[in-house]
Order: C-alpha cells, then sequence, then structure tokens
C-alpha cells in the first residue's frame, strides 16, 4: 500500500529580515499558490499539513480550501534559520554555508541551525503522518532547506545540488511503501527564480 506525501515549497515570499514567521506571500506568490491548487486538482488529498510560517500555510491554503480539508501547522517544520538575527551575513556567504551544511550535518553559523537539528526536529513529524495517513495522500506546505533534509534523510542523494534547483513553489511527490521511501518525483515547477 503506497503512501504518498507530496512537498510543496512555498511560493515567492518578500524577504523581510526578522520576520521569519509572519511574512507571506507576495502578489505574484498569491497567483502561483492558485497555480499549485490548479495542478494538484485531480489527486484526492486526504491531509494537508504545513510549516507554521506564513509563506508556507498559504501556498497551500487554496489547496486545502478546494479539499475541504483544515491546515494541520507544525513548528516542527518551519524553515531552519541559517544565522542567528543578530548575525550578518552577505548572500555569498549565508550560500556557501548551506553548502557546507550537507556534507557537514553538524555545521551552522551563528545562531544558525545544523542540517541534524533541523532534521531531528522535522523527521517525527514526518514519520506520524506516514503512519496516521497510511495509503493516503498527503501535502506539506514546507520550505526548500527543510524540504532537502527531509528527502535527504529518505535518500542521500537530495543535497546542496537539489536545493540549488528548486524554484518557489515546487511540488515534489515521495512515494512510501509503509516507511520505506520507493521514489521521488518532481511533479511541477513554476520557472520562477529559486532565491
Amino acid at each position: 500500500m503506497n503512501t504518498t506525501i507530496y512537498m510543496v515549497r512555498h511560493a515567492e515570499s518578500p524577504h523581510i529580515f526578522g520576520e521569519e514567521r509572519s511574512r507571506g506571500l507576495s502578489e505574484e506568490g498569491l497567483e502561483a499558490a492558485k497555480k499549485v491548487a490548479e495542478t494538484m486538482k485531480n489527486v484526492e488529498v486526504h491531509c494537508v499539513a504545513s510549516s507554521s510560517y506564513a509563506r508556507a500555510i498559504q501556498t497551500v491554503r487554496y489547496l486545502a480550501e478546494a479539499n475541504n480539508l483544515p491546515i494541520i501547522e507544525y513548528d516542527e517544520l518551519i524553515e531552519r534559520p541559517i544565522m542567528g538575527l543578530n548575525y550578518k551575513a552577505p548572500w555569498e556567504q549565508l550560500f556557501e554555508a548551506i553548502k557546507r551544511s550537507f556534507t557537514d550535518i553538524d555545521y551552522a553559523l551563528e545562531g544558525g541551525e545544523s542540517t541534524r537539528a533541523a532534521g531531528q526536529r522535522a523527521i517525527p513529524v514526518v514519520q506520524k503522518l506516514l503512519q496516521d495517513y497510511e495509503g493516503k495522500n498527503i501535502v506539506i506546505g514546507t520550505h526548500g532547506n527543510i524540504m532537502t533534509i527531509i528527502m535527504n534523510y529518505f535518500d542521500k542523494s537530495f543535497g546542496f545540488e537539489f536545493w540549488n534547483g528548486t524554484s518557489k513553489p515546487d511540488i515534489y511527490r515521495m512515494t512510501f511503501v509503509g516507511d520505506r521511501l520507493e521514489k521521488i518525483d518532481r511533479v511541477w515547477e513554476s520557472g520562477q527564480d529559486r532565491s
């Protein structure tokens, strides 16, 4: 019996430093969220879960409404911070830190969260969803780094290069038999820039 998780990376969201939890989607992002729902219209969805961050919730909201389902929010699925709020770094340094974090899973910038620590909080939620919705279709509203960390837990070939090739939004289908990953397919991509 297959269980399917659709990982939906959030749509475009204006970066506002220090407002990770509350910043929502841009107008372009909201339009892309409607396209996510349209793309998934032929999938019978049984559960919609999400990071508790506004941009992830807003990306799966239209999909949840189309299926008359609530969005179950999990703080454990929020994006991993690359650095602390008191730490300032140029994008190039953050990019290199992300790259290093997928080979050195205990590495993090000051105030940031390592790959190992992020996985330890997120993976148990995914495992519980697999158990609770066995044989069904689950949608998770997510973020680029934590999505890649979750996928990497089940298949080590998903790492920095994969993350670097994702878009906002993006949809990946993870097919499981029990708690064993069978395959990952890219369902759809927006063509928007990754940053």
